[in-house]
């Protein structure tokens, strides 16, 4: 969590606020914000004070503010307004970082501005500082729009019904398997037939049987996820090494004709001989 906010200036768009933001007050009267509730990115605090005010159990992370991270999951996390000052790589970790927090269950509410007339780096004008901001669509399912703003419902890509590719297992992972983590445009989880602990799969959400179909976005979205993933493994499991692989047609092997990458933890003495690596998929070849 350490870099993930790397424009650095983010945290002065946080407004000192006595009333509640419109996406509190919105998801207060609408009786959305149930269980335990996370503002995660909550500024200075301001809607988790009057929101506990109000009985709601909530509590409160933001990387400057209140830097103390969050060590269990949630049923409702609010995301208010932190997606529009961050650049593009910076969104998609917040994402994954919200897709661990959350329940399986739970619901992610997630607002972005609309209307800005310029997106990028501008000065504000009592500081002299520059601060990053844009627009932000996201791929989900979009709760509530004004001219103003978007609030997007996000839930576990295995909890929502979905209508087309029905015989994918991995278009429809079961409701009970775990994710690991989860963005905008893939997710992770473990491989059901693991070849070693923690062997885990990262799998685009577009339904597409060639990596090399995907978008370059997907492919780097995948990429970004293998390296979060990595991270996650090796705090649980301290493997020794990593092998990553895709199978890419029949004859290499590919299975599921869905695209998916796997990460296969590796630990001293699980093979005689381990010098080779992925070139062991043509044994004869392996040493050389």
């Amino acid at each position: 969590m350490e870099d993930l906010i790397m424009n650095s200036n983010s945290h002065l768009t946080a407004a000192e606020r006595t009333k509640l933001s419109f996406t509190a007050q919105f998801l207060l009267q609408k009786n959305l914000l149930t269980g335990d509730v996370l503002d995660f990115g909550c500024g200075h605090g301001s809607d988790v004070k009057l929101l506990t005010q109000s009985g709601i159990a909530i509590q409160g992370y933001d990387k400057y503010y209140f830097p103390e991270y969050p060590t269990k999951r949630y049923d409702t996390i609010i995301c208010n307004d932190v997606l529009s000052v961050l650049l593009p790589e910076e969104q998609n970790r917040v994402l994954m970082e919200l897709s661990k927090l959350v329940k399986p269950s739970g619901k992610v509410f997630i607002s972005v501005r609309r209307g800005l007339q310029y997106e990028g780096y501008k000065t504000l004008e009592k500081t002299n500082i520059k601060i990053y901001q844009c627009n932000v669509t996201l791929n989900i399912k979009s709760y509530y729009k004004n001219k103003n703003i978007e609030i997007y419902e996000y839930r576990h890509f295995n909890q929502i019904h979905k209508n087309e590719n029905a015989q994918c297992p991995f278009c429809f992972p079961a409701s009970e398997r775990e994710l690991i983590i989860e963005s905008e445009s893939a997710y992770a989880m473990y491989d059901k037939f693991p070849v070693n602990n923690g062997h885990a799969l990262i799998i685009p959400k577009k339904h597409c049987s060639d990596y090399f179909d995907l978008s370059f976005k997907d492919q780097a979205a995948c990429f970004q996820m293998l390296n979060a993933v990595k991270e996650i493994i090796s705090h649980k499991y301290n493997p020794d090494g990593f092998n990553v692989g895709i199978n890419i047609g029949k004859y290499a092997g590919q299975t599921i004709d869905h695209v998916h990458i796997h990460l296969i933890p590796r630990y001293h003495g699980d093979v005689e001989e381990p010098k080779g690596g992925v070139r062991g998929v043509i044994p004869g070849k392996k040493i050389y």
